[in-house]
């Protein structure tokens, strides 16, 4: 009777869906107007003159492109417990999330938005069973590894990390099969808390598996090493894993190999902003970009971001192909708010995209602008035909060698090496030079030297985030710096 519950469930969703997903500029018009009209009394919203916007090119002129920075003395009030600042009245959570400029950030999560971060998820699910007709997961245990849910209340709002915060909005049907236990859930100490969990879903039957790759990883390899098996033999039903948070391609290898079988997997696209797109066809680039969840969007062009004043649009005017930063207005009361991320359009019927990095996360030391996407697809098709693994990595500048040209220096914890470092090298340079011809150009014109890999000793990424303290919750190693901080701080191999 679940079952067919489920499939009956998963079909009226996918019925809902389909009316936006096939009127979507009518649907993003309609978000514009209703978060204008709820904005319009907020602090925000008078200094902004909301009253006076009438379109979205009046939008455009009135409200500016903002980061944190910009909107901090506004959460500042919002702390203090001040009303109708951003969105009328109070938000019920503060999302804590870690900035690179600005610390600590405080990301508002009000009454109206807590419904996009958990329904988008349970209908990247539902969307998956009205797919594939695979209900057999729902009878077996699963499991999120996330953040503690142990909450601060300042002020009447309750402060914490967004997994966290989740945590206490699982639907009541689904708290019997989930796992770990609360008390689990709460242990600060990153691995103790994987040591724990690994305790109490050995020897149950665990069918969805899902988080963020690098914490998961982490998981998987913790009962290989207790158990001596693969994943598939100590959870023969697990059949769906789901990920987010980063690209999962460059991990991919690694993980068919922990689990020691090919299994279904559902990508997401969640923030502390919100919850943006999920993946809805199986085994297929793109994810599906939520338009009717309380967010509007604008996109510029990346290579014109830094710009004096760079050209803003709406998503009927994008186009297939181009790097995009993404822009949002919400419900959450963030209004034409930077979340630092690129993507870019694969399709228009309906809207998809792939995120392609961060906007401060990338690499043009030399005028090159190499961005996250481009080094994930280099190594992954160096790596795909091999045997070699990777944990982890990231891709620093080395302005100042010793002697030689500058070079690009690639940091990687192999998990299983290349016989040939040298010919490894080489080939990764041959398709960064495929990924990018700005950088194509500097190799051949003399003005950078192919790139240096520097093998890191084994899990030194994991001591790294330990050291800085930013193991496990939502933290994550970024693919790319333009300067040296991380690099300096990781611990080479010798020779």
């Amino acid at each position: 009777m679940k079952k067919i519950l489920a499939k009956i469930f998963a079909k009226y969703i996918r019925w809902k869906e389909n009316k936006w997903i096939n009127n979507p500029i009518r649907t993003q018009e309609k978000v514009f107007k209703t978060l204008i009209k709820d904005g319009l009394n907020t602090k925000y919203g008078k200094d902004h003159d909301f009253g006076s916007i009438r379109n979205y090119n009046d939008f455009k002129l009135r409200v500016p492109i903002s980061d944190y920075e910009k909107i901090k003395p506004y959460i500042n009030q919002v702390l203090k417990g001040k009303k109708n600042i951003l969105w009328p009245g109070k938000p019920i959570y503060l999302a804590k999330t870690s900035g690179t400029t600005s610390g600590i950030k405080y990301i508002p999560i009000t009454k109206e938005s807590m419904p996009n971060h958990i329904m988008s998820a349970r209908n990247a699910i539902l969307n998956y069973i009205d797919k594939t007709g695979n209900v057999d997961f729902i009878e077996g245990k699963q499991i999120f590894i996330q953040g503690s849910p142990i909450l601060e209340n300042l002020n009447g709002i309750y402060l914490g990390r967004l997994s966290g915060i989740v945590a206490h909005h699982v639907p009541s049907y689904l708290l019997k099969s989930r796992m770990p236990t609360w008390k689990t859930n709460c242990i600060e100490d990153w691995e103790t808390k994987v040591d724990s969990i690994v305790l109490e879903t050995l020897n149950e039957k665990m069918t969805v598996i899902g988080g963020i790759p690098s914490w998961v990883q982490m998981y998987f390899e913790k009962i290989i090493s207790k158990t001596g098996k693969k994943i598939d033999k100590v959870f023969p039903d697990f059949s769906l894993f789901i990920h987010g948070g980063v690209n999962f391609e460059p991990y991919k290898k690694m993980f068919d190999n922990l689990i020691g079988k090919k299994i279904n997997s559902i990508e997401l696209y969640p923030s502390s902003e919100g919850f943006f797109a999920y993946q809805d066809r199986l085994n297929e680039e793109g994810l599906l970009l939520l338009l009717n969840s309380g967010i509007f969007y604008e996109f510029v062009d990346s290579d014109k971001f830094f710009d004096s004043d760079p050209k803003r649009i709406s998503l009927k005017d994008i186009k297939i192909g181009v790097n995009y930063v993404i822009i949002l207005s919400s419900n959450a009361g963030l209004w034409s708010y930077n979340i630092g991320d690129t993507i870019r359009f694969i399709s228009k019927n309906p809207y998809r995209i792939v995120v392609t990095g961060r906007i401060k996360h990338f690499i043009s030391a030399f005028g090159e602008h190499v961005i996250g996407k481009e080094v994930e697809t280099a190594l992954m098709k160096v790596t795909e035909l091999t045997k070699i693994e990777i944990r982890e990595f990231t891709v620093a500048p080395q302005i100042n060698p010793a002697s030689g040209l500058p070079y690009h220096e690639w940091f990687i914890d192999f998990k299983r090496s290349p016989r040939e470092l040298e010919s490894f090298s080489i080939k990764l340079d041959n398709e960064m030079r495929n990924q990018n011809i700005y950088y194509e150009d500097l190799i051949k014109g003399n003005v950078l030297r192919p790139l240096v890999i520097s093998v890191v000793e084994e899990n030194g990424f994991e001591i790294y985030m330990k050291k800085i303290g930013k193991l496990g919750g939502q933290n994550k190693v970024p693919r790319l710096s333009n300067d040296r901080k991380i690099a300096n701080n990781l611990k080479i191999k010798d020779g």
